[in-house]
């Protein structure tokens, strides 16, 4: 078959798999046995083992005492924040303040959503980014290599959740609260990444990195030819944080020192990792590393993403992010240009999930 009708047929797939509005569950629903080839994945890491010995495991941190700022255990928190933004680029917190009942709850409400009758499902169905609730699968399906295995309901907070009558009835009042909460518990750990820069804790909610929020509810279904395809292939965020929760299947990976490592799921754990902008305005102090999840024979495996950015670029304020000044010195040149938060989004628009950092067209 010619290179052109190989891309001709692609496209026809994408086309077909968009217009049917039935996402991924749609097509596992309708009793495959094996995976659509826009699914097929043809780079070198789907193999990799993860590592098992080489390194310890993601730290996790208690935030217990994190309002106490006098205390001993408050200067330990912000110490272990600074080594794992360094060091890892990912952590989990626990006694973070949101009640377990209220993560399981959200769990359960993403789940429903996906799992309702797809008439009622459809009615959300969108590619516009500008709407503030909107279910679809792979938000870079005709950008991406290969299509993902996983479909997503996704709501904008910029900067509160949407009126609750926008919100689907089955997950309405936990999306409400669960969006509140997590905003909190944002503004909290920028504190604490504000601290461990050495900067007052205010200064990176004075540079308005929680005044937007984008939750993406993902839903992975089982699959049946794994070893073909990605929950989400290799990617950093390109936000300035995101708050992660997952439920106990399992799958997320992180890539350190070349090697993929797992995120075991812990009950009642939140999962932190800085986005590339923040390892921009750290001049990379901190580090946005490559993340993936692997597909499974199990599911769904149900997470939710909190982004801590606003992705609508016609929202776009002329607020120029860069290496921030305290932090660099002739010993330290900034690494980074300053840009505009439009020309950000209008990098991460332009490409799909090709395996490389948003950063790098932005470097010096």
């Amino acid at each position: 078959m010619a290179l052109e009708s190989v891309s001709d047929f692609r496209k026809a797939q994408v086309l077909a798999f968009d217009d049917s509005k039935t996402g991924v569950k749609g097509i596992l629903d309708s009793g495959i046995t094996k995976i659509p080839s826009i699914f097929h994945v043809n780079f070198e890491s789907i193999e990799d083992s993860p590592s098992e010995s080489n390194f310890s495991s993601i730290p996790i941190i208690d935030l217990q005492h994190i309002k106490n700022k006098s205390s001993t255990q408050h200067v330990e928190i912000v110490d272990q924040v600074k080594s794992a933004c360094k060091n890892w680029g990912f952590f989990q917190v626990i006694n973070h303040g949101i009640p377990v009942d209220v993560l399981d709850e959200m769990i359960n409400g993403i789940c429903r959503f996906h799992e309702q009758d797809v008439e009622a499902k459809k009615t959300f169905y969108s590619r516009d980014n500008n709407k503030k609730v909107r279910y679809f699968s792979n938000g870079k399906l005709f950008k991406d290599m290969a299509a993902n295995w996983r479909d997503t309901v996704a709501f904008v907070a910029n900067p509160d959740i949407p009126n609750q009558e926008e919100l689907p009835a089955v997950c309405r009042d936990i999306v409400a609260e669960y969006s509140k909460q997590i905003k909190v518990l944002g503004v909290a750990i920028f504190e604490l990444l504000s601290e461990a820069l050495g900067l007052n804790s205010s200064y990176l909610n004075e540079m308005d990195c929680a005044e937007a929020l984008y939750i993406m509810g993902q839903y992975y279904p089982q699959c049946p030819e794994p070893e073909l395809t990605m929950g989400i292939a290799k990617h950093t965020d390109c936000d300035f944080m995101t708050i992660l929760l997952q439920d106990q299947i399992g799958g997320l990976q992180v890539l350190r020192d070349n090697q993929w490592v797992n995120v075991p799921p812990v009950h009642g754990a939140l999962v932190v990792n800085i986005g590339d902008i923040l390892q921009l305005m750290t001049n990379d102090m901190f580090v946005s590393v490559y993340h993936r999840v692997l597909s499974r024979t199990v599911g769904p495996r149900i997470s939710v993403a909190s982004f801590f950015m606003n992705f609508t670029i016609s929202e776009c304020t002329s607020k120029i992010y860069g290496p921030i000044k305290e932090l660099v010195s002739e010993e330290n040149p900034p690494i980074y240009k300053d840009v505009t938060m439009k020309e950000i989004l209008t990098n991460y628009y332009a490409k799909g999930i090709d395996g490389n950092s948003y950063l790098l067209p932005l470097k010096l």
